[in-house]
């Protein structure tokens, strides 16, 4: 399923974070044969893909009809990167996630599977929990999660239709990304980011206290991802062939970097990476927040390198020194090269 064969790509959520840093790594390897969906609403994350070339641009909702009524525009498509959700893990709208991270992501799932499409989609490492169940990217319409979210939630849904429904898909169960495009995320956006911003206003960074006692301060760990790793892991979803070593590659894959690194470690990294010295402040954790934290999140990505994924990916502080000097010193330009 090479990209180079020709035909249409389409990418939903493509003015997103992850979605746009797509778009832009397919226009630098010369593919523009590209529609980009998303829903652009009234911020600015429009300015993502400003710079980038693309053939055509839908709304999110017009291509939904589209799909529907197998509107022959689309007749020229040969990949789907479904990237396109609701994202946030404090909506509290269950019927809103449900339409837009499940009945959306069904819709296409059946689309692409009755056009022998390739069909990527984002999962999400919310779906894990706390982790207690384990974070294995082996599914079945069995696997036991226990999501502490309605986004997270949404998520598994899919993940469990498609397992029951056998289709032919490629998930990817995305950990902590950060990195450029994503300044219209709000309070959203990556702890790189806020923490840059922190610094700025006040030359401190401020960290949730833990209430286990296992974790110190600080010392809650994330599989953090650079969101140029990302978006190489997900074209390589794009392109893998069906079989490698005689198994079918479809199902879902862990995206992370396969290092669970503290808080306090990604704070160092952007104080030296703004050349400042350490102010670190710990607080309260909200309450809404404390039965639905995180405390240790680490991709085991060992399905993905399985299967021919052999790119090294980066170090956090090697990550956070680019975002930083390179994109967000650099007046938060867009990343498109």
């Amino acid at each position: 399923m090479k990209l180079s064969e020709g035909g249409t790509i389409l990418v939903t959520g493509g003015a997103g974070f992850i979605g746009s840093a797509l778009v832009g790594e397919l226009n630098n390897r010369g593919f523009e044969n590209i529609i980009v969906s998303d829903f652009l609403g009234s911020d600015d994350k429009f300015l993502n893909i400003v710079p980038l070339r693309f053939d055509d641009y839908i709304e999110a909702d017009v291509l939904f009809g589209m799909v529907e009524k197998k509107d022959p525009r689309l007749n020229t498509v040969t990949h789907i990167f479904h990237l396109g959700a609701c994202a946030s893990t404090t909506e509290k709208n269950a019927a809103h996630l449900i339409k837009n991270n499940y009945e959306y992501t069904k819709a296409l799932a059946h689309f692409a599977q009755n056009k022998h499409i390739r069909f990527v989609y984002a999962s999400s490492a919310a779906t894990y929990g706390n982790g207690s169940r384990g974070m294995s990217d082996e599914i079945s319409p069995n696997t036991d999660l226990r999501p502490l979210n309605m986004y997270g939630y949404s998520k598994h849904l899919f993940d469990l239709y498609a397992a029951r429904n056998n289709l032919h898909v490629h998930g990817m169960k995305y950990f902590n990304v950060f990195g450029p495009n994503e300044y219209h995320k709000g309070n959203m956006r990556s702890m790189v980011l806020k923490a840059y911003e922190s610094i700025l206003a006040t030359g401190k960074v401020y960290l949730f206290k833990s209430d286990k006692a296992e974790f110190k301060d600080g010392e809650q760990r994330r599989d953090f991802l650079y969101v140029k790793d990302a978006v190489a892991m997900t074209i390589f979803l794009g392109e893998v062939p069906e079989m490698v070593n005689g198994k079918p590659t479809c199902g879902i894959y862990n995206l992370g970097s396969g290092v669970a690194s503290t808080w306090k470690e990604l704070a160092f990294a952007v104080f030296e990476a703004m050349d400042r010295e350490v102010r670190i402040e710990f607080i309260d954790m909200p309450n809404e927040l404390k039965d639905k934290y995180q405390y240790h999140t680490c991709a085991d990505i060992s399905k993905l390198r399985s299967i021919g994924y052999s790119q090294e990916i980066m170090s956090l502080k090697e990550a956070v020194r680019d975002y930083v000097q390179n994109y967000i010193m650099q007046n938060m330009k867009v990343l498109n090269h």
